[in-house]
């Protein structure tokens, strides 16, 4: 799950990072009451989970409440980059000396933590990392050892801070490390973390991005959730535990397992080039349990996409038998009734795979295509999605 800024400086502020955090309005006259409460110069910013705001017109500098009303008035309604702004944090203005970079984030490519940092950071980092990359420090970070004053010494070091700047940035990457671990977030990126006049490395911006798959360990994580934003679709495969994503396609996919899943995806995206550029719908995956229930439940949720017009059903029989997955596909049609309305493409292989057939040949529903290989069948299922536009 994805933070807007003010919620990541939120969960910086809790586990001691210095930062500069306003308050959020959703309307211009609450910009401007909370900017005559800051007092002096404010700065209006967009909360959209995206990057780019700034060159969008999305981060305003107000030097009077009247203009902090002005700004927000500019900003919220705002498209960038396809988010619609609906709320402005508005934020102390700050007196920047000097900008840096600093994150952290799960590098799955290695298996490790990475910590990346540069004295010469700020806004155009990604600019800085293409054209000069010897200037963004990457440092591998031991998960089990973690970052502690010496290691965020090295990291600050690696990154050519100065002499005077290495303490005070340690101190802020270690605290940072804190909320990355405490929070089970995959990133947490300041950008810009600056030196204000006064001599203090602050935050100034935040993103933090965190593992949905430890939920159960934040019962408080679930409030920070976009509801408003999020796709009815995914907020109803949540509720029933379903590991469900959607996609701007037109062929409904359910496998289990991800490796499979994510393969079948890449099929079916092959094959629709043949069949007038129909693509996947979505990613579902039922895991190792095929019941009745789990399949009645994917398919309800496939089913609801107005968008799809075939499913494809690649099951792989391990743990769970084909044949349990047969069983559960036959009865889930069943319990759907009326609301199966859509072609369903089934490829089953693996652990009673023949037996598996059987249950769905002697089921002779007029809704299912047994194809025996997952290319044949997501050839199937494209051709299918054309047939039915």
């Amino acid at each position: 799950m994805d933070l807007f800024e003010y919620q990541a400086k939120q969960l910086f502020q809790k586990h001691g990072v210095p930062v500069s955090l306003g308050e959020v309005a959703t309307t211009a006259a609450e910009a401007k009451a909370i900017a005559e409460g800051i007092g002096g110069v404010t700065v209006v910013k967009a909360q959209v989970k995206i990057g780019g705001r700034g060159k969008a017109g999305g981060v305003k500098v107000a030097k009077t409440s009247d203009d902090a009303e002005s700004a927000a008035e500019a900003i919220l309604g705002m498209d960038i980059r396809g988010h619609t702004v609906h709320r402005v944090l508005v934020d102390p203005g700050a007196d920047i000396a000097q900008e840096f970079y600093v994150s952290y984030l799960l590098d799955r490519a290695n298996r490790t933590f990475l910590a990346m940092a540069s004295f010469e950071g700020g806004m155009e980092i990604e600019r800085l990392a293409a054209e000069r990359p010897d200037a963004l420090a990457k440092v591998p970070v031991d998960a089990v050892v973690g970052v502690d004053l010496a290691k965020a010494r090295e990291i600050a070091t690696a990154a050519k801070f100065p002499d005077e700047l290495v303490e005070p940035v340690a101190e802020v990457l270690v605290k940072l490390w804190d909320t990355f671990v405490a929070e089970d977030a995959t990133l947490v990126e300041v950008n810009p973390l600056a030196q204000v006049g006064d001599g203090r490395v602050v935050a100034l911006d935040g993103k933090v991005s965190l593992d949905n798959n430890a939920s159960f360990r934040h019962p408080d994580h679930a409030a920070l959730e976009d509801k408003a934003a999020a796709d009815p679709l995914e907020a109803k495969a949540k509720e029933k535990h379903i590991n469900y994503v959607k996609l701007d396609g037109e062929v409904g996919i359910i496998g289990n397992g991800a490796g499979l899943v994510m393969s079948t995806l890449d099929v079916v995206a092959y094959a629709g080039e043949r069949h007038g550029g129909v693509r996947p719908a979505n990613f579902l995956d039922i895991g190792g349990g095929a019941s009745a229930e789990v399949m009645a439940d994917g398919l309800d949720i496939i089913l609801s996409d107005p968008a799809v017009r075939s499913v494809f059903v690649n099951v792989f029989g391990g743990i769970t038998a084909c044949d349990a997955v047969a069983s559960g596909i036959v009865a889930a049609l069943d319990m759907l009734g009326d609301e199966a309305n859509k072609p369903l493409v089934v490829r089953l292989d693996g652990n009673n795979v023949e037996e598996g057939r059987r249950i769905l040949t002697a089921a002779n529903h007029p809704l299912v295509t047994m194809v025996d290989t997952m290319d044949g069948a997501a050839d199937k299922a494209a051709e299918l999605a054309n047939a039915g536009a």
